[in-house]
């Protein structure tokens, strides 16, 4: 890959890597899975993964994106042919792929729902209405598919605009002012919430220690968020580490991601759960949480429809600092497979996520139930899509895991750490075994939730990576 594709700035990683972890998850998911499992007990379990877990992975992710300077599959197509490995392991760049355009068919149609809201509080139009009226107007929103049809194509476009826009005009250059805003903003909304809300509930519900609420479950779920959080296993990572300066410290920089996504997520945290117990309202998560929850609290404060518009502002950045990291993969894959032009090939990606995010808006109405995917699957078209995203992601992550240990020399693997022999050591011990046992868990915690005929489809999906990783350790491991 040229030179002309590394990022102008050392830090510009660092800000690609934070936008793409920091979405949604940290603002809807994470705060409460905090509160509803001990706490701090279930924060420390949180840290002791994400140190075994995810930043090794995230380093391994990083690394096979900078050492190949190629897009996931390309990349992992030339890293295939330079270690002698099978080519199965070429399969990490297509699960990346496949979970990035995934997500980002239904990702774009969720994220369009905060575009309704910031209308809807910037107008004024929810200030004193009850909890009756916001729900039935949370509803009417997911029972009209013109209207989700219409965010989601406002939202995917100026996704698409971005990253159309290439490498430094857009991607950096939209990173650079996203990421400082949406940290402001974050500040603004806590400020705001710690003089009209009760900052001293939300403290205790997510930071007192409390091991009895840490059950089996939430270690599980501590373990799992360690993994989802930093957009692990999705391309996203390999595809900006091939943008990555050479100068750039691995370790640290996965560390400094790390830490600002659990910061925005513990801020994130402070500032809706004040709102929520200062207004006398249930904790809750997800759209529940973000859509109706949140607007009655806004609905019922000084100044809350215009600081209600800024905060779905800051949800709108999140989703789109994710959701550009989420085409990129698949992009940069058809620029160099196809030599195709970055703007056709953005939107190539684009359009065919749009027409795949039609069936997530379908699933909320005219295809809500009785329909072929129940018959088939069991589930709307949208639970399907995600359960899919569920799976190839912590399969990804596994197997990238497995190349990172094992096939990656141990001179390459200290040029790109450039540290210590004993970091880098302990380093190889948590991506050749730790991690890779702990996204088993991950990955095996969705086998039970998928319906019966589709195990075997799955079960040969494990047999391939298994019999590749086991081809690697037998062939290569032994010469290491």
């Amino acid at each position: 890959m040229s030179t002309h594709n590394v990022w102008t700035h050392k830090g510009t990683f660092l800000l690609a890597a934070v936008g793409s972890a920091v979405g949604l998850g940290n603002l809807w998911r994470f705060p409460y899975l905090t509160g509803e499992n001990g706490g701090g007990a279930f924060i420390l379990v949180y840290a002791l993964t994400i140190f075994a877990v995810g930043i090794p992975i995230l380093i391994a992710e990083t690394m096979l994106g900078r050492t190949s300077r190629r897009s996931p599959i390309m990349g992992m197509r030339h890293l295939t042919k330079t270690h002698g490995t099978s080519r199965a392991w070429e399969s990490i760049g297509w699960l990346g792929a496949a979970s990035a355009f995934l997500i980002l068919s239904f990702y774009s149609v969720i994220a369009g729902w905060a575009i309704h809201y910031t209308g809807q509080m910037f107008s004024g139009a929810l200030v004193g209405a009850d909890s009756e009226t916001i729900g039935a107007g949370f509803d009417a929103l997911l029972a009209s598919p013109w209207l989700l049809t219409g965010y989601h194509t406002i939202f995917i476009i100026a996704s698409a605009l971005i990253v159309g826009m290439g490498i430094h005009k857009g991607i950096e250059s939209g990173l650079r002012i996203i990421m400082p805003a949406l940290f402001a903003i974050l500040l603004l909304v806590l400020f705001y919430s710690i003089a009209n809300g009760d900052i001293g509930a939300a403290a205790t519900f997510l930071f007192t220690f409390n091991i009895a609420d840490l059950s089996l479950e939430g270690w599980l779920q501590a373990m799992g968020q360690s993994f989802f959080t930093l957009s692990l296993g999705m391309g996203a990572i390999m595809a900006y580490g091939a943008y990555m300066s050479s100068e750039a410290s691995l370790t640290r920089t996965a560390v400094a991601v790390a830490f600002v996504d659990t910061a925005v997520a513990m801020v994130a945290g402070l500032a809706i759960f004040a709102l929520v117990f200062g207004a006398g309202l249930e904790t809750g998560q997800g759209p529940g949480l973000m859509f109706v929850t949140l607007p009655l609290a806004f609905a019922e404060m000084p100044f809350g429809a215009l600081v209600g518009g800024v905060f779905f502002i800051l949800v709108l950045g999140a989703a789109i600092s994710s959701s550009i990291s989420l085409i990129e993969p698949v992009a940069a894959f058809l620029v160099e497979r196809f030599d195709l032009t970055r703007p056709k090939a953005v939107g190539a990606v684009t359009l065919g996520a749009w027409l795949m995010g039609l069936l997530t808006v379908v699933s909320f109405n005219v295809w809500a139930e009785g329909t072929l995917f129940h018959a088939l699957f069991g589930r709307s078209a949208f639970d399907f899509i995600e359960l899919l995203t569920n799976i190839f992601m912590p399969l990804g992550g596994l197997l990238i895991a497995l190349f990172a240990g094992w096939a990656l020399t141990q001179s390459e693997v200290m040029k790109e750490l450039r540290t210590s022999e004993g970091w880098f050591k302990t380093w190889r011990f948590l991506v050749r075994f730790v991690a890779p046992a702990a996204v088993s868990f991950v990955f095996l915690r969705t086998i039970p939730q998928v319906d019966g005929y589709l195990i075997p489809t799955l079960g040969a999906i494990v047999i391939v990576g298994a019999f590749a990783a086991g081809r690697t350790f037998l062939v290569e491991g032994s010469s290491r």
